[in-house]
């Protein structure tokens, strides 16, 4: 199975498949995760946001299930936030150092990284991870339980302004988030940015040929720019424990070049993204999604469409 809508079955039906492997595969990671928490907690992780993404597509197709089954896997999500951070901030010293391989030459990221690493232990070693899993493992079997009461309606045209809607308004979202990270910069604007764009990718590969063009050079640059925003947000995170009172890193001497090399490489990837985003996001949604919501209508409402909707009534 894959994690595309077909357009030729109904979409009820398709929606319930996808969020039951999304789901089950997420519980899955969830039991990996107590014998290797870095892999396991960071897969579910993902498959928790593909899950959210599918959701935020059928929105308006049944508010009431979406609404609550988004709820529910982001305060999965939430659970396990914590430890999964602190594995991405030990990363985020290794780019830095792989970055500025001079300025990091004489070890000066080293007790900082040292920090890191124990603060990682600390998380992944306690009771609080165990508890973590089993509350995050209780949610998702709950949820699997409840996708038989989703309800969407399945007829082409009213299916394909759903699936019209849902893109358009993460688009929209992904426009407004970076029209204010490029006028205010704010660590929640770009956080906005990403989360549009991370959703928006993954709309793209539920609508696969629904799309009403090509998608597959989109689909790269949307991941790129994911992955960029996403080392951005680490930064933000980072630069925000620097600045704490208690100096959780370290005191001044031991995380000076830590400060300068987080604002070098800040900048850099705040230009870049934003001229990446501009590229992608630029246009209007409502304009962007107008083809989409003929050209799904005119695949739903194909023969094929049409005959395998009455095999399976």
């Amino acid at each position: 199975m894959s994690f595309r809508i077909d357009p030729r079955l109904p979409l009820t039906d398709e929606v319930r498949r996808i969020l039951a492997e999304e789901i089950g595969r997420a519980l899955q990671h969830l039991d990996a995760a107590r014998s290797r928490p870095e892999q396991g907690l960071h897969k579910c992780r993902k498959r928790l946001k593909s899950a959210r993404a599918l959701l935020r597509l059928v929105h308006s197709g049944d508010e009431t299930f979406c609404t609550t089954e988004n709820q529910c896997y982001r305060n999965v999500a939430a659970l396990l936030a914590g430890p999964r951070e602190a594995t991405a901030l030990i990363e985020t010293v290794d780019r830095l150092a792989a970055a500025f391989p001079k300025e990091s030459a004489d070890g000066g990221l080293d007790a900082v990284r040292d920090r890191l690493v124990a603060r990682q232990h600390d998380l992944h070693e306690g009771a609080g991870l165990e508890a973590a899993i089993g509350a995050a493992t209780a949610a998702c079997a709950d949820g699997m339980k409840r996708i038989e009461s989703l309800a969407l309606p399945d007829q082409p045209e009213q299916a394909a302004d759903v699936l019209a809607e849902g893109a358009r308004v993460t688009l929209r979202r992904a426009r407004k988030a970076l029209d204010k990270a490029g006028a205010r910069g704010a660590a929640d604007d770009f956080h906005d940015l990403r989360k549009a764009a991370k959703t928006h990718g993954m709309h793209l590969s539920l609508l696969g040929r629904l799309w009403p063009t090509p998608i597959k050079a989109r689909r790269k640059a949307v991941d790129e720019l994911g992955e960029r925003l996403g080392e951005l947000h680490d930064l933000f995170v980072m630069r925000a424990l620097l600045e704490a009172d208690d100096e959780p890193l370290g005191p001044r001497e031991d995380t000076k070049l830590l400060g300068k090399l987080l604002k070098r490489s800040e900048k850099s990837l705040r230009k870049s993204c934003l001229a990446e985003a501009a590229e992608l996001f630029g246009d209007s949604p409502k304009r962007s999604t107008k083809k989409l919501a003929r050209k799904v209508r005119d695949d739903l409402a194909s023969p094929a469409h049409d005959e395998t909707g009455a095999a399976a009534g």
